[in-house]
């Protein structure tokens, strides 16, 4: 059997460059972890679970989720980040369970989850075909009316970043931003460290079209963090109760909105696996 491995680029991005964890647990990054929570906390039932998070990087999910009191087992392909998320206390405590492995080819049995998380692998399957294996892996790996969670990032994200962060003014970035507005293709010839590596970036109607195709059943795809996202002076205010929660509520607002999801940095897409006629 053919075996998957992550490009060299994208392990050397989450090896050496970002730590997915610090990432989130700063500035603005807090806004996509405790929208992501959430709204994985909104339509997750009733617990303890036993969870998949496929992609789960360093365990910065698994963490809050095993805190909530579910079993979580991560499957990333970088080995390093699996070395990291086994060295957390919730791992210690034997709350989460880690491997290396392949978002196409899980080794989890059928139905053998109560919930999926894909929250990551999507950004990295360039070819269709590829994430369409990954979403079929997590309807497979599920309980029937499980839910499955599946993040994208927005078409749009290199060029409002562009824009945020001034990138756009650099030579070499506009070609970047071009391609991905025209087939959500990002690449990253420079390996400039702020300008991502290679992955695909999704038109919210193409993320919920290819959740459909994969057999899951659509609740909603949402937008993560909205405008607030892409307006860094905001970091001064996250540290203050109120004023984080006017930055939430703003993201909250027009999260099902369809012409304004694809502003969000993310797309989180919300399903599950069908349950079959005559079964409960």
């Amino acid at each position: 059997m053919e075996e998957h491995r992550p490009s060299d680029e994208v392990v050397r991005h989450y090896r050496d460059q970002i730590d997915e964890g610090q990432r989130l647990a700063h500035g603005l990054g807090q806004l996509e972890l405790l929208r992501t929570r959430e709204i994985v906390r909104r339509h997750l039932p009733d617990g303890p679970l036993r969870i998949l998070d496929v992609g789960g990087a360093t365990g910065v999910h698994a963490a809050w989720l095993a805190e909530d009191g579910h079993q979580v087992h991560i499957v990333d392909p970088v080995a390093a980040q699996v070395a990291r998320a086994l060295e957390s206390p919730a791992a210690r405590a034997g709350r989460i369970t880690a491997e290396v492995g392949d978002a196409r080819r899980l080794a989890a049995g059928q139905a053998s989850f109560d919930a999926v998380l894909l929250l990551g692998p999507l950004y990295h399957l360039t070819e269709r075909a590829d994430r369409l294996t990954a979403l079929a892996e997590a309807r497979r790996v599920v309980k029937p009316g499980g839910p499955v969670f599946a993040a994208a990032i927005s078409r749009f994200a290199s060029l409002f970043d562009g824009l945020a962060r001034g990138f756009l003014f650099e030579p070499g970035f506009q070609d970047i931003v071009e391609r991905d507005l025209r087939d959500g293709q990002h690449r990253n010839p420079t390996d400039h460290p702020h300008w991502f590596t290679t992955a695909y970036f999704h038109h919210p109607d193409e993320l919920e079209a290819e959740l459909r195709t994969s057999g899951l059943s659509v609740r909603e795809v949402l937008g993560v963090e909205g405008l607030a996202g892409w307006l860094g002076h905001l970091a001064d205010r996250w540290h203050d109760p109120s004023a984080r929660e006017v930055i939430l509520r703003s993201a909250r607002a027009v999260e099902a909105e369809t012409g304004l999801r694809g502003l969000s940095a993310h797309l989180l897409g919300v399903t599950a696996r069908p349950v079959e006629a005559g079964r409960g």
